[in-house]
């Protein structure tokens, strides 16, 4: 019995080890793993980067070879550093912060060194590189850019950083991604999936081929191509009128919401944010706080929209029944309001008017008229301003619009409860000639370039607008995204939009723009004087008034809706009104007859208007 027992435990004592040995060698991989990963060199075959076109098929953006210097720092050997730094045009101090930055990283996983060498460099250095035992070259790609315009909407490729890596583990140190625009918005599409490769590594740390005859390689898989709504022509033709003036263009088509342009001025050419000149070029951009080119004024720029507002509170007048078109309001050069005859200016035009000819002729005291009754519909101010905002922002103002590219800006819609902060209520009431400034869009409402193009888009189509959005294809399939492809209906029944349409076209035909025609294409539009403030050693000062413009064409079924916005550019139709019918010309015809607006546009600068702290005595005129 004893003898048995004895056996017994050996037994289970062999079975026991024999277990144990089972879990650590087959079972459990960790030890394993760990083995891998010092006996395999892991090795990254990046895909080429998806090209970008314009909605004509006309090539954008595609690839060029970039060659990385890389280190695994364990396989480090000694290595004559002063050589080295002088075939790759560094310091040693630089050297020796990358290699001491590659180590904090990893030891055994590849750093960049020197990024992106030219051809020139790595042919230098590929002769050389067997010196240089831990390193290795590696070839990616980077941007090539076969356009000089529209850098706000294709956006650039840059260095990952430690925010990126520790969020998404499909990025190590040194991938590029995309950082702005197109390149950042579609970086999933764009980017495509890099391949893999293992290679084994025998006790002398020599490479002796692919681990386990590559069964765990994988291949690159290059990025989609994208075809963006952007016409080319126009977008080029858009920041050629925009040479030497700060502001926006964005020009939409109503009847899909495709970006047919968008420009921002001043802005930069795409190639200056590519390789190892990126990022002392960025640093330039940067720190340009006056022209700030970094700033995309199209989706980012707030202004007072002006005139142009005048045509939602003719909607909104109509659609809450307190004026009809052909009640007039009588203009003795503004509008008086309060018990002390405070005016709100207005420019020299006949008398009294209705609403079509109060459109063309941008009368400010017909819609000061116009936007106190919608207030005063209501039993109190706060509920008049309330009914008037969701007016408002069915149009798609004071809020993102949800396009694809950056959020932007929401602009500003002002509610209730921000007037009822700004004049302390309850304490003290506020009427609706507190907030008179509305009628005419100065005051408290604000709006970027976008969002006044998909304003104008909504009346072109009488009610209702489509998403803005730059993709139009991916690998050439239409994108079938509902955002983009379901109109959104505004608040105003269909039936209201003919009269203010017509107002706008005859803003063309005999009203503040009548000089502007375009022979054979009916356009309908409106211009706008918007007041321009800034604070100079605290005090309030205002400078030169931005130009405004919106329009569409043709009035039916129109093609282009667009809203052009010129800093100081004085009033509606100087700038933004001959840049506004050049660039509906171009889009619809192809070709400029009006070549005396264009000479007209592209001899005349602002520069000079810019360089003053202060540009004069205030512009009363609201136009």
């Amino acid at each position: 019995m004893r003898k048995l027992l004895l056996y017994l435990i050996i037994v289970t004592t062999g079975l026991v080890f024999v277990g144990r040995l089972f879990y650590l060698q087959i079972y459990n991989t960790s030890f394993a793993s760990l083995s891998e990963d010092n006996a395999i060199k892991v090795i990254y075959d990046y895909p080429q980067r998806g090209s970008i076109y314009d909605r004509n098929g006309k090539l954008l953006v595609t690839n060029q070879p970039s060659y990385d210097v890389m280190v695994i720092p364990r396989e480090l050997k000694p290595f004559d550093t002063l050589e080295f730094c002088s075939i790759l045009n560094i310091t040693k101090e630089k050297l020796k912060k990358q290699l001491r930055k590659a180590r904090v990283y990893s030891p055994r996983v590849p750093s960049i060194v020197i990024p992106q060498l030219t051809k020139d460099e790595y042919a230098y250095l590929q002769e050389k590189m067997r010196k240089f035992e831990g390193f290795y070259i590696q070839k990616r790609s980077l941007r090539d850019y076969h356009t000089t315009n529209a850098a706000n909407v294709l956006g650039y490729i840059g260095e990952v950083n430690d925010a990126i890596i520790s969020k998404d583990p499909y990025y190590l140190s040194g991938d590029l991604i995309g950082i702005d625009g197109v390149e950042k918005q579609y970086e999933k599409e764009l980017r495509g999936l890099k391949g893999v490769k293992r290679i084994q590594k025998d006790r002398f740390n020599r490479d002796i081929g692919p681990y386990k005859n590559g069964r765990y390689d994988t291949l690159p898989v290059n990025g989609k191509d994208l075809t963006i709504t952007i016409d080319a022509d126009l977008q080029a033709y858009g920041q050629k009128l925009m040479i030497n003036k700060r502001g926006g263009i964005v020009a939409l088509e109503p009847s899909t919401g495709e970006i047919l342009a968008m420009v921002t001025a001043p802005t930069y050419k795409p190639e200056l944010l590519v390789g190892r000149k990126r990022s002392p070029n960025f640093t330039k951009l940067y720190y340009d706080t006056i022209a700030k080119p970094l700033f995309d004024r199209g989706v980012k720029g707030e202004y007072p929209p002006g005139s142009p507002f005048k045509t939602i509170n003719a909607l909104i007048g109509l659609q809450e029944g307190i004026v009809d078109t052909k009640e007039s309001f009588s203009c003795r050069m503004g509008y008086y309001y309060g018990k002390k005859g405070t005016k709100l200016g207005c420019h020299s035009h006949r008398g009294p008017l209705n609403m079509i000819p109060g459109i063309a002729n941008s009368c400010n005291a017909y819609f000061a008229n116009v936007y106190r009754r919608i207030i005063e519909k209501y039993d109190t101010p706060q509920e008049g301003v309330e009914t008037w905002r969701k007016h408002v922002q069915s149009f798609g103002l004071g809020n993102y619009l949800g396009n694809d590219l950056a959020a932007g800006s929401r602009g500003k819609v002002p509610t209730a409860e921000y007037y009822n902060k700004i004049y302390n209520y309850p304490t003290y009431k506020w009427y609706s000639t507190a907030t008179i400034s509305n009628a005419i869009g100065q005051g408290e409402v604000l709006a970027t370039p976008i969002q006044l193009a998909n304003m104008t888009a909504a009346i072109g189509n009488k009610g209702h607008f489509y998403t803005p959005h730059i993709i139009k294809a991916i690998d050439g399939k239409p994108i079938e995204n509902e955002n983009y492809t379901i109109p959104k209906q505004t608040t105003i029944e269909k039936e209201h939009f003919e009269p203010v349409v017509e107002g706008m076209h005859q803003v063309y035909t005999n009203g503040t723009a009548s000089f502007l025609q375009v022979k054979g294409i009916d356009i309908c539009g409106k211009t706008g004087t918007a007041e321009n403030f800034t604070r100079i050693n605290g005090e309030k000062v205002q400078l030169t008034d931005h130009s405004v413009f919106v329009a569409f064409a043709p009035k039916n079924n129109p093609k282009i809706a667009l809203a052009v916005f010129v800093e100081n550019g004085y009033w509606g139709a100087r700038y933004a009104g001959r840049i506004a019918s050049l660039m509906i010309e171009k889009h619809i015809n192809g070709e400029i007859s009006r070549t005396d607006l264009e000479d007209w546009v592209l001899t005349h600068s602002l520069e000079e208007e810019y360089a003053k702290p202060y540009s004069g005595e205030p512009f009363k005129i609201n136009q």
